[in-house]
């Protein structure tokens, strides 16, 4: 395989000595071979053709997926296990740790171990992986785990964006046209708005994880289903009511929705490796009537807005028109490192993972969802995963752009919302 980067794997993939990592953790309870982890993993990398390969510049510069046949096998790292949070400590650290870009793998575990009880973080650049893959992989090890012999089937890598992209919008003259122009407007726009910018200093990166109680979240569930909402949906109001309460007037009322791609290019399959995650925008109604600003009326409207946005999404013309604009690239990157942006907060909502909970020699006791730190100047983010029952939180920033003790008190504040609305008793 030797493919060129597409614009939404250039981002994540960033200047390459940067590292933007993802990291997903299972805890088990029971035995783990090391040899069985081992192979695993083997198969694992023989299935997906990104875990054996590496990025290097083409003659042009342009980063290229290129298979290494002299690549390592998947490097395990084993450490002590002290406490419930060594997951937290060391998914940070794996944050800062530098792939080998160029001979790859872009992706490796952590085994935190102790007699009875482990955790797995499985760590992946994030420039060949989005949240699905790395659930994806995550759930293959975990069944390999316990079935070394578990049957998986190989899969061929496309080696072009055009393989994605259907004939019609290939071959239509308008949208060629319209790809130039938006390059050119691109690196003019940009380098305006760029002009005498730098980069302001970094600060620390932080994690907060916490859960919702079995009975908590099946109630909050239970409340959206009867309000006729989705999940997805009354956790923005939260968020961005949130967000309201505690920044005040800088708060933007704008919260970013990465679309699984997966649902409009079926060459796409759901156990596939991709990286490129269409967003959609979504804010509340300021100016809607105050009989239309309750919680449940706002994120019945959410949920309306979010899927007219979904279902008038051009994948296809984002994909093509994106090819257009590698040649600023590197602007578009250093303008996510030094504005602020227009949003909030990035939220994910993986939902139920499709994952076992029981195994012949472990049980997962619990799944805490990926995390990572993006290296931008707006890098909140926030991710949920709902596993036995329970919906797992985490919330990344920067202590130089969101303070630690407002990230306490917009969590708190949302969750403060959640189990008002739901009429959930505060205490499991």
């Amino acid at each position: 395989m030797k493919r060129k980067l597409i614009i939404g794997e250039r981002i994540m993939y960033g200047d390459g000595n940067t590292p933007l990592n993802s990291c997903f953790t299972a805890r088990i309870r029971g035995t783990i071979s090391p040899e069985n982890l081992r192979h695993a993993l083997a198969r694992i990398q023989s299935k997906h053709p990104l875990l054996s390969a590496g990025v290097v510049p083409d003659r042009k510069g342009r980063p290229c997926f290129v298979t290494n046949a002299h690549i390592t096998e998947i490097p395990v790292r084993k450490v002590p296990r002290h406490t419930d949070n060594d997951w937290q400590h060391e998914s940070m650290a794996e944050w800062a740790t530098p792939f080998d870009m160029h001979n790859g793998p872009l992706c490796r575990v952590v085994w935190i171990a102790s007699a009875a009880i482990s955790e797995l973080v499985l760590v992946c650049h994030h420039c060949i992986c989005d949240g699905g893959s790395v659930a994806t992989i995550l759930q293959e090890l975990l069944c390999l785990l316990d079935r070394p012999d578990m049957p998986m089937e190989t899969y061929l890598a496309f080696n072009d964006i055009h393989e994605l992209i259907p004939a019609p919008f290939l071959e239509n003259r308008q949208l060629r046209q319209k790809g130039r122009k938006s390059a050119v407007l691109a690196w003019l726009t940009l380098s305006v708005v760029l002009f005498g910018k730098k980069q302001p200093p970094k600060g620390s990166n932080y994690l907060l994880h916490w859960k919702l109680g079995r009975e908590q979240s099946a109630a909050f569930v239970n409340r959206c289903k009867t309000e006729g909402t989705t999940v997805h949906a009354a956790l923005s109001v939260a968020l961005l009511r949130a967000f309201k309460q505690v920044k005040g007037g800088q708060a933007k009322n704008r919260i970013i929705s990465p679309v699984d791609i997966r649902r409009f290019i079926t060459a796409i399959r759901p156990d596939h490796l991709f990286a490129y995650a269409p967003t959609v925008t979504l804010s509340l109604d300021d100016d809607a009537p105050d009989t239309a600003k309750g919680f449940w009326v706002q994120a019945y409207r959410l949920k309306e807005a979010l899927s007219e946005k979904i279902a008038e999404m051009n994948v296809f013309m984002q994909l093509m028109i994106g090819e257009y604009v590698h040649s600023s690239l590197k602007k578009l990157v250093k303008l996510l490192k030094v504005t602020n942006g227009n949003h909030d907060v990035t939220f994910s909502n993986m939902g139920r993972l499709n994952i076992p909970e029981q195994y012949s020699t472990f049980e997962v006791e619990t799944i805490m969802s990926p995390t990572v730190a993006f290296p931008w100047r707006n890098p909140n983010t926030m991710v949920t995963t709902t596993f036995r029952g329970q919906m797992d939180f985490v919330f990344m920033s920067n202590d130089s752009f969101l303070p630690y003790a407002e990230a306490v008190a917009i969590k708190e504040a949302a969750m403060a919302l959640v189990l008002e609305e739901a009429e959930i008793p505060v205490a499991v």
